[in-house]
């Protein structure tokens, strides 16, 4: 079964308090924070007690590959945030990416896709989606026109990154999920650079959340973890995937979310201003062509980003002049920014989206993407604004 939130929900407390406080259920130890159940199985009072849980007549814990407390806590917790009725955790971020698709999805289907998503989300629809018989269409993902022109009698799900992997584009939630709705279609959109303590999707019209919990749920970069939000009607075939397929969250990964939730907000603001302060200086510098960053006023969606969020998130990417060599050069010329794919995290990281995050794509979809050799993608941690500056120096001084 989906797990709601139930009375500790805190659903009228502002954001801060459901992050520390939702979803928790005390057992009898009394324990203030929450336990991690390591359990594969469970005990039962009864052969009628095991028979009416397989059934679902009668709710309850049957088996960690689909019912684990501490994973059921992290699941209201987070719906809490995100304002879902429901929510399902998996493995990781492109794991909730797949549950999705194998719960709403089947053969002669079509979805729509941005252009502008993490790489590995364009290789599991063109590699696998397509092999089951489900038609890809990819679209600008601002452009709205292009997104209705793609609409077709047996479109069933449109997927968006709002703001994009790495270019920090955006589109208009609502218009889109008006788009969805009138040709009778799931909207779904990941949220993991905003998190729902920056931006919420639902209140837009979206249909289904993503996450990779694994970034700025976490945010130290130590456990990876995905989960899907949404209605408890939407949500139940991706339990019975799960419960089928196994792409199940660890009980110890979600204790470690949880901890990581309660000090999102924080760190979602304390990333964002870091970001901000970083891109405009960045913008300032006359190695660097072009910054891409929702929060500059020179960002064409500067607007909708104020709109639809309360602060504009920890990455950014830019251009720098030359190729793909000074593009490593900048990279290799760091101190103190780590050179990972992972973002989100408490220590800024570096990567060159290009040779790493989109490899494995065509050539042909980076340059629709806008993955150009001499693109370089930052996520700002929570070091010291100036120290990052001095190492962005270093950076441009090596081009």
């Amino acid at each position: 079964m989906a797990y709601e939130p139930g009375n500790n929900d805190y659903s009228d407390s502002e954001i801060d308090t459901r992050s520390v406080r939702s979803g928790q259920r005390r057992t009898l130890e009394g324990e203030h924070s929450e336990p991690i159940f390591t359990t594969s199985s469970y005990v039962f009072a009864s052969a009628a007690d095991a028979a009416a849980r397989f059934s679902g007549e009668q709710p309850g814990n049957v088996y960690s590959r689909y019912t684990n407390p501490t994973v059921r806590t992290f699941e209201e917790r987070i719906a809490a945030l995100e304002g879902a009725e429901a929510a399902v955790a998996t493995s990781s971020g492109m794991a909730a990416i797949l549950t999705t698709c194998m719960a709403h999805l089947k053969s002669g289907d079509h979805v729509v896709c941005s252009k502008s998503v993490f790489g590995t989300t364009v290789a599991l629809f063109n590699r696998y989606m397509q092999k089951f018989g489900v038609e890809i269409s990819y679209v600008d993902l601002s452009d709205l026109n292009a997104w209705e022109q793609a609409m077709k009698s047996n479109t069933r799900l449109l997927f968006a990154e709002t703001p994009s992997n790495p270019l920090c584009e955006l589109v208009d939630i609502r218009a889109l999920s008006a788009i969805a709705h009138k040709h009778q279609a799931l909207l779904v959109i990941d949220n993991c650079f905003c998190t729902p303590a920056l931006q919420l999707p639902f209140r837009f019209g979206a249909d289904i959340v993503i996450h990779s919990a694994t970034k700025y749920i976490d945010g130290q970069g130590r456990c990876v973890g995905g989960v899907a939000l949404g209605s408890k009607a939407l949500m139940e075939d991706l339990v019975v995937f799960l419960r089928t397929a196994g792409p199940t969250m660890s009980p110890f990964n979600a204790w470690v979310f949880l901890k990581g939730l309660e000090t999102l907000r924080l760190r979602m603001n304390a990333h964002s201003s870091n970001a901000l302060t970083l891109a405009r200086f960045l913008e300032e510098q006359p190695l660097i062509k072009k910054v891409f960053y929702a929060g500059l006023e020179s960002h064409p969606q500067h607007l909708l980003a104020r709109q639809q969020q309360s602060a504009f998130g920890g990455v950014l990417s830019f251009r720098v002049k030359g190729g793909k060599d000074a593009a490593w050069r900048f990279i290799d010329a760091t101190r103190i920014v780590s050179l990972t794919a992972n973002l989100g995290d408490a220590k800024s990281t570096i990567v060159h989206p290009a040779t790493t995050t989109h490899s494995r794509i065509s050539q042909e979809e980076r340059d629709a993407a806008g993955i150009s050799d001499n693109l370089i993608r930052v996520s700002v941690g929570l070091e010291d604004v100036e120290d990052l500056k001095k190492d962005m120096l270093r950076g441009i001084a090596a081009l």
